[in-house]
């Protein structure tokens, strides 16, 4: 275990260090990988996959961090009686009207894509099974979607986002929807 650890370990820092950007958390989350791989090595079961394993164990800190950040401010905002305000609202509101509006647009295997997976809460595996096609298909055009939402919204407004990719302000820029 020792020298898969010295292998991998500047590999797994950098990784970390390129998603939270910090590098005090950096060193939290690889101390803390260390711990899981040499608790849970055991439940490995194929030991030429030790690599992916270790990775996806990264990935998912890195996610549980993230989602640990996001209710821990949460609740400072409430504790301080901080929320969003009505404008952060609107602009989510109006950011939401746009994309349905704009959906509507879209080819309709796009549309189909979005409305199942992002709205419908369908996981994409299972929207592959649903229509049938690959899952590598069913992603891709999941991603195209996106993409071809996201270039329709920009082209229209430009929006501002926050940190955490919130709306925080809608600029008409070649405005369709907006007027």
């Amino acid at each position: 275990m020792e020298k898969v650890w010295l292998t991998l370990e500047d590999k797994l820092r950098a990784f970390i260090m390129s998603k939270v950007n910090d590098p005090e958390v950096t060193a939290d989350l690889l101390q803390e990988l260390f711990i899981k791989i040499h608790e849970h090595i055991d439940q490995l079961n194929d030991q030429t996959r030790i690599h992916s394993w270790i990775y996806q164990i990264c990935r998912n800190l890195i996610t549980d961090h993230f989602r640990r950040t996001k209710r821990e401010m949460g609740t400072l905002e409430s504790m301080n009686g901080a929320g969003p305000d009505d404008t952060d609202e609107e602009y989510v509101s109006e950011a939401i009207e746009d994309m349905i509006r704009m959906m509507e647009e879209m080819p309709p295997d796009y549309c189909e894509a979005l409305c199942l997976t992002e709205l419908g809460g369908l996981s994409q595996k299972a929207y592959a099974e649903k229509l049938g096609i690959s899952y590598s298909g069913a992603k891709s055009r999941v991603q195209r979607a996106k993409k071809m939402l996201r270039d329709m919204l920009m082209k229209c407004c430009h929006y501002e986002f926050d940190k955490y990719g919130t709306v925080i302000g809608i600029f008409p820029a070649n405005c369709c929807c907006c007027n």
